[in-house]
């Protein structure tokens, strides 16, 4: 499996960078693209990498946020065929304070042609032998921090519990991977429910102080003796401070690919 970074907070060459994730995932069996950035730069920096978007056969939606479905209009212009796997909640209101509005646009919800293009999930789906997508479990290693982020239920907004988020399970071989998005739901409890080989993805630390609390996350992580290639969202001094306390922990650029 070779998975390419489109879009992330960082990268070790000269491409533009945006808050987000974007990756490409070559699959024995498909192409798939998890996430489209904020924007239309993950079609910029596709084309620069020699990745050809209308070849992809498979979209997956991590979640409901701008940083990670704003490509998503954009991508159905390059892509004219590939299904778009969202959770069901995926177009509710989803707001950082109650004024900043993260979530996706609502407006193509009246889009025609591009809702045929969606398939809303629930609950744990099999693709097919080779994909699954993972929903939250209620069982909580860890209780969800909402990080100051809320949704809006009709006239009411309540803290943020991410029911919005799943995750990609790729079986290669003897070894599963879990791509996960920005592991809202707590990286702890993602992995307590799924014991991945080898997990791609962010995991929600850049807010985060640099402290015994991060390092005791850092401790939990290494139990499972899994490979870790992480991004985005858990913030490069974060990932710096925990790198030397996980055994298999490696950062993903923007640009890189790994081959596993």
């Amino acid at each position: 499996m070779k998975v390419t970074a489109l879009i992330e907070n960082t990268t070790k060459g000269n491409m533009k960078v945006e808050h987000g994730l974007s990756l490409y995932i070559e699959t024995a069996r498909h192409k798939i693209l998890f996430d489209t950035g904020q924007s239309t730069l993950f079609l910029e920096n596709a084309k620069a990498l020699g990745v050809d978007l209308s070849q992809v056969d498979i979209c997956i939606l991590s979640h409901g946020h701008y940083d990670h479905g704003g490509g998503l209009k954009a991508f159905t212009e390059v892509n004219d065929h590939a299904p778009i796997y969202m959770n069901r909640y995926a177009f509710d209101e989803h707001y950082h304070g109650p004024t900043r509005y993260i979530g996706l646009n609502r407006a193509w919800l009246a889009d025609e042609e591009f809702m045929k293009r969606i398939i809303f999930t629930d609950g744990d789906v099999e693709i097919d032998e080779e994909l699954r997508l993972l929903s939250p479990r209620k069982e909580h290693r860890v209780e969800i921090d909402s990080d100051g982020l809320i949704m809006r239920e009709g006239d009411t907004y309540l803290l943020e519990d991410f029911r919005h988020e799943h995750y990609l399970e790729v079986s290669q071989q003897q070894y599963k991977f879990l791509i996960s998005g920005c592991s809202h739901q707590g990286i702890l409890n993602i992995m307590e429910w799924f014991h991945p080989d080898i997990l791609i993805g962010g995991f929600h630390f850049m807010r985060h102080a640099l402290d015994d609390t991060l390092l005791d996350l850092a401790k939990g992580l290494n139990e499972f003796h899994t490979t870790y290639y992480t991004c985005h969202c858990t913030g490069v001094e974060q990932y710096d401070f925990i790198q030397p306390q996980i055994e298999h922990l490696h950062y993903l650029a923007e640009g890189d690919s790994i081959e596993v």
